[in-house]
């Protein structure tokens, strides 16, 4: 049945593509209403290690401008991370020579050098200080800036796109899409994460070993958090106890003082996966304007200002 809706623009989806798209709508004027299917703290995003780096995202020269444009924001909510959640830390990119970040980062951050024998002894690294987020505490911030600009936050649930009476319509669904728009080729990657008490880290790390299998950790407010894992097509939500212990043992091989750290929770995220991310601009019925705007694979925190504004244009220009 279709419904009439008192606003301007309606953002479907209240993840961070969701909740940033409709944060720059609604500070520049739009009268903003945001349906989320569920609660933000069970959204993919809320599971997200949640480190700046563009990861599982084509195609690679937008996501690259997107990043960039992210950055930028990150690095001013970074002047109040205790409101925002969003900190400048430092860590190693494993694996990794500096010439193989990419002329694209290498201006933008300063500071890469090769990481040293101590900082990581299992190879080559780079030394980067880059955004981390704590979503717990960002993903609530995004709503609370929402409604300071006006927006309207409501739980609903859309079986279809085409009913919902908006003179725009931003569909930032992620995985839903899949069943929503319907879109097959939008894919479940399966990742796995543990949280810990963190036994004194304050660097980040990111590896991934011979077998190709990850190793990263992030120190975050309160605890460390683990990872990880990357299972195509896989949609189980349950953790697994023997992934979760290959992953700290993996951890452990870097920092061994993990290996004893008390485990506080478990934690499973589906990230919505595509071979492209989908950005475009159709039409509805009676002259209405849908924006498509998911498949942002394991980027979505790092890509989600550049993309949120590109979206934003393609919805009221």
């Amino acid at each position: 049945m279709e419904t009439e809706l008192d606003c301007d623009a309606l953002v479907i989806g209240g993840g961070v593509v969701g909740l940033t798209t409709a944060v720059v709508l609604a500070e520049r004027g739009v009268r903003v209403r945001l349906w989320m299917r569920d609660p933000a703290e069970r959204t993919t995003s809320a599971v997200a290690g949640a480190l700046w780096w563009p990861y599982r995202i084509e195609p690679v020269a937008s996501a690259r401008a997107w990043a960039l444009r992210s950055l930028e924001v990150y690095e001013e909510l970074a002047a109040r991370p205790e409101t925002t959640g969003v900190r400048m830390a430092e860590g190693v990119l494993g694996e990794t020579a500096l010439e193989d970040v990419g002329a694209w980062a290498a201006a933008r951050l300063p500071g890469l050098r090769p990481s040293t024998a101590a900082e990581y002894p299992a190879g080559p690294g780079v030394w980067a200080r880059l955004p981390l987020i704590d979503m717990p505490a960002h993903l609530p911030w995004l709503r609370s800036r929402l409604e300071a600009a006006g927006g309207v936050v409501e739980t609903r649930t859309v079986a279809d796109l085409a009913q919902v009476r908006a003179p725009v319509v931003v569909n930032c669904t992620g995985l839903g899409a899949r069943e929503l728009v319907p879109d097959p080729s939008v894919r479940p990657v399966r990742g796995q994460l543990v949280v810990v008490e963190n036994p004194g880290i304050r660097t980040w790390t990111v590896s991934t070993g011979a077998d190709g299998a990850m190793a990263y950790f992030f120190p975050q407010p309160g605890r460390l958090v683990l990872g990880g894992t990357a299972d195509e097509d896989a949609c189980s939500l349950e953790p697994d106890p023997a992934v979760a212990e290959a992953i700290v043992r993996r951890c452990a091989a870097l920092r061994p003082e993990i290996a004893g750290a008390r485990v506080l929770e478990h934690l499973v995220g589906l990230r919505p996966a595509r071979d492209a991310v989908r950005l475009d601009r159709a039409a509805l019925p009676g002259g209405r304007v849908l924006v498509h705007h998911y498949g942002h694979g394991g980027a979505g925190v790092t890509v989600a200002w550049g993309c949120a504004e590109e979206a934003a244009r393609l919805a009221v220009g």
